[in-house]
């Protein structure tokens, strides 16, 4: 079954961009795939027309074979650039040779281990009264767990700064009062997006009491493993680390020196799911648990399902799509056919291939604009992280 066409589809939904890639075989038969690297979307467009003349010709049921080929087949391997190219691609393979022997792609990754997929809500506060109403609102629905996105940076005269003293001392008081408020059942977890350093981490951590939250997710920046060591050696709050990793070599010294105790793989930049059930096992072997990265859209949440499915060592997929958040990325008029939501949790479709479809018609029509993500400055008029 030859490729004979890959089509890119970048567009913009809810005010955020997102790429999503068709592959066409000669059979008739397509498949889905995304990019999860939001806000470049023209460079992987830029990586996947060096790859087309690679790919159209070749028999598209040969997904491993073809991974090897666009990873190894440059002298530069890798970069996010390139595997979340290769992501989209991956996906639309599985997707195609699910359809093809009409069975959902999990069973091509040895069959499902669940009958349903649990969700943590995404939970973003700008305020105390925000947090803790919000917060009240999912537990009364039936959530969890959730995992703070902490945005007080947005409000005030001093919107789009962010000093990390000022904003540890404070949300570091809210989150015990957020605690006093919801009890001891409920498993909470902050997401600092990479903005702190080390020792500010660590102070974070010290002025709660033990047992505030669950996990810290990437509270500083992910390019040294060897400081990253250093902060595990002075904690016991289990972190959460992996959404920008684009391989499994990225995930390797944080698995194997155990400096992550849940590894937030996405499956639309680490190289799709051939890589992805790679990280996974490499993850079950140190008795790790997937907790998925997913604020795209339905393809990648469709293959995310697939790869938590098939894998032992899953504990929750992120979703964004809940009450008091709902940015609206699952827009049905683009996606017509995704999975759906039940509660906290998504029952496992029994659909060929990854279970979703795309509007393209309506992507050509509306167009694209490059959208980047916000810039955040310090007191003294220099950048940091957001």
């Amino acid at each position: 079954m030859k490729i004979t066409a890959i089509k890119t589809y970048p567009v913009n939904i809810a005010g955020r961009s997102q790429l999503n890639v068709k592959v066409e075989t000669e059979a008739g038969i397509y498949g889905w795939g995304a990019s999860g690297l939001t806000g470049r979307e023209l460079a992987v467009i830029g990586a996947l027309n060096h790859f087309r003349p690679l790919l159209v010709g070749r028999d598209a049921r040969q997904i491993g074979a073809i991974w090897q080929d666009l990873y190894r087949g440059q002298y530069f391997e890798g970069g996010r650039v390139l595997t979340a190219a290769i992501s989209a691609i991956d996906m639309a393979l599985y997707d195609i040779k699910g359809k093809d022997l009409g069975v959902p792609v999990y069973e091509l990754l040895g069959g499902k281990q669940r009958d349903y997929v649990e969700c943590f809500a995404s939970l973003r506060f700008s305020s105390k009264e925000e947090l803790i109403k919000r917060a009240k609102i999912l537990l009364k629905e039936g959530w969890k767990m959730l995992r703070l996105a902490p945005a007080e940076y947005e409000e005030g005269k001093f919107a789009s700064v962010f000093e990390p003293r000022e904003s540890i001392a404070i949300i570091a008081e809210w989150l015990i009062e957020l605690r006093k408020e919801v009890g001891s059942a409920p498993v909470i977890g902050i997401d600092y997006h990479h903005r702190l350093t080390v020792p500010e981490t660590i102070s974070f951590l010290q002025r709660m009491p033990v047992g505030t939250i669950d996990f810290i997710e990437e509270p500083i920046r992910d390019e040294s493993p060897e400081a990253y060591e250093t902060l595990r050696k002075m904690t016991n709050v289990p972190f959460a680390i992996g959404e920008e990793f684009a391989s499994k070599w990225q995930f390797l010294p944080y698995i194997e020196k155990g400096i992550t105790q849940f590894a937030r793989i996405d499956v639309c930049n680490v190289g799709g799911i051939t890589e992805a059930m790679k990280v996974a096992s490499m993850a079950e072997s140190h008795y790790i648990d997937l907790m998925p990265h997913n604020p795209i859209g339905p393809i990648c949440t469709a293959a995310t399902l697939h790869v938590a499915a098939a894998s032992p060592n899953f504990s929750w997929l992120e979703e964004m799509n809940t009450h008091v958040e709902n940015p609206g990325l699952d827009d049905a008029n683009y996606y017509p056919l995704q999975p759906k939501l039940e509660g906290t949790r998504y029952k496992l479709s029994d659909a060929p291939g990854l279970g979703v479809d795309f509007n393209e018609e309506l992507a050509i029509k509306e167009g694209f604009k490059m959208v980047e993500a916000p810039r955040l400055k310090r007191n003294d008029g220099s950048f940091t992280n957001w």
